[in-house]
């Protein structure tokens, strides 16, 4: 299965590790250290090092209870750091949910949008289809950032997780942007209790058959600290463990912070799939 970008068509009979890139102050796992472009440049190439196939730029926080960052500070902090980043070789992706954010990096040659609303933002579905090739991630998230996790999700929430992202890739597809194009994300921790993130984790073969490949992002995410009482900075072992646990149900694309110990594990998956 291929996933086709602006510039590279990624082929996911791998499994690609998306490497996190936040520029950012108040990322809730590594806010403030990278949130310079020669800081976060330095990075990005760090990432490489490790084995990142995919690296995603982000300018603004979404951790449960974060404030919107205005647009021109966002553009500030994103514009500068993809500019350099797109003469790395890899695919670039930029998180964000501002069209005015998305056509200014795709402008300059990025090769994702990934986006925590799924294009539901005025004018970002448009943004995204009116780019002949670049790639896009729709995620589901219950409510917004600042309200998610006061009032998560009632019920079974793999259903709902479903057909809110069939429709979303459906509305996509009526603007005219290829399926290729598509990957899907269940959004692990927006706006989903400890039960159901684990839910959505067990049940991948459902939400695959939407017919789309997934991607993955529970890299340190508080789940991980509910089930095992470590502090997020201690998440290590456990986001490895998780994400192992998601390619091996499924999952095409793992975003992930710690790539070096990621690639190392998967390097153990790949092995015995090999051998099986």
């Amino acid at each position: 299965m291929i996933w086709q970008t602006s510039r590279f068509a990624i082929d996911l009979a791998r499994p690609q590790i998306m490497g996190i890139v936040n520029v950012t102050p108040d990322s809730f796992s590594d806010g403030g250290r990278h949130d310079s472009t020669a800081a976060a440049l330095r990075h990005c190439e760090q990432l490489l090092k490790e084995g990142a196939d995919i690296l995603d730029i982000g300018g603004e926080s979404t951790r449960p209870g974060s404030p919107a960052v205005p647009l021109d500070e966002e553009l500030s902090r994103v514009v500068p750091l993809v500019r350099e980043a797109v003469t790395l070789g890899v695919p670039i992706s930029v998180d964000t949910y501002k069209p005015e954010v998305m056509r200014a990096v795709l402008d300059l040659g990025a090769d994702i949008v990934n986006d925590i609303w799924a294009l539901r933002q005025p004018g970002a579905a448009a943004a995204v289809a009116a780019h002949p090739l670049c790639g896009v991630c729709l995620m589901h998230m219950h409510r917004d950032p600042q309200t998610m996790q006061q009032a998560p999700m009632d019920g079974d929430v793999v259903p709902q997780v479903l057909s809110f992202l069939k429709l979303q890739a459906q509305n996509l597809l009526a603007l005219g942007v290829e399926k290729t194009r598509i990957l899907l994300d269940a959004g692990i921790g927006f706006g989903k209790t400890v039960e159901q993130n684990f839910a959505l984790l067990a049940r991948h073969s459902e939400l695959l058959a939407a017919g789309y490949p997934l991607l993955a992002g529970w890299s340190r995410k508080s789940s991980l600290g509910a089930v095992t009482g470590l502090e997020v900075d201690q998440r290590m072992v456990p986001s490895v463990a998780a994400a192992v646990l998601a390619v091996e149900r499924g999952a095409s694309v793992v975003r992930v912070h710690d790539v070096r110990e990621t690639v190392a594990a998967l390097a153990v998956w790949s092995a015995m799939q090999r051998s099986g």
